[in-house]
């Protein structure tokens, strides 16, 4: 089977869903090449669209991703990672899924989870994430 990466300028979106729980964690772009390499290796590896370049979940963090299961959806152009989990969390601002706030019906947001870990110890303080 061939992903489809035109569609997205050689981009597919990868939601990342951890295997144990069925919680999503995060969303991030794959070109062919950090798919090829998240294939081969078994860690996650996203494309970075605004360094313009590969990066592999946790080489900062040491929150890793391990691949356990790849899906594919109907259309070919979007993939869910299932994957184990290693740290406190995914997230560059601190906690466990990137998905912490919640849109209320006015319009407002809250946030719904608790911090897991602080990200200026792991990323350094004004750090680019």
């Amino acid at each position: 089977m061939q992903l489809d990466f035109a569609k997205l300028d050689g981009l597919v979106p990868a939601i990342v869903q951890d295997a144990e729980t069925g919680e999503v964690l995060m969303l991030g772009f794959m070109n062919e090449q950090a798919y090829t390499e998240t294939r081969s290796s078994g860690a996650v590896t996203f494309f970075s669209r605004t360094r313009g370049k590969l990066w592999r979940k946790g080489e900062q963090s040491g929150h890793t991703l391990r691949v356990r299961e790849v899906r594919v959806d109907c259309d070919n152009d979007t993939v869910l990672v299932r994957a184990d989990v290693t740290g406190p969390g995914v997230c560059h601002e601190g906690y466990r899924s990137c998905f912490f706030r919640r849109l209320e019906a006015d319009g407002s947001e809250s946030v719904v989870e608790e911090r897991t870990f602080d990200p200026n110890a792991v990323y350094g303080e004004g750090a680019r994430r």
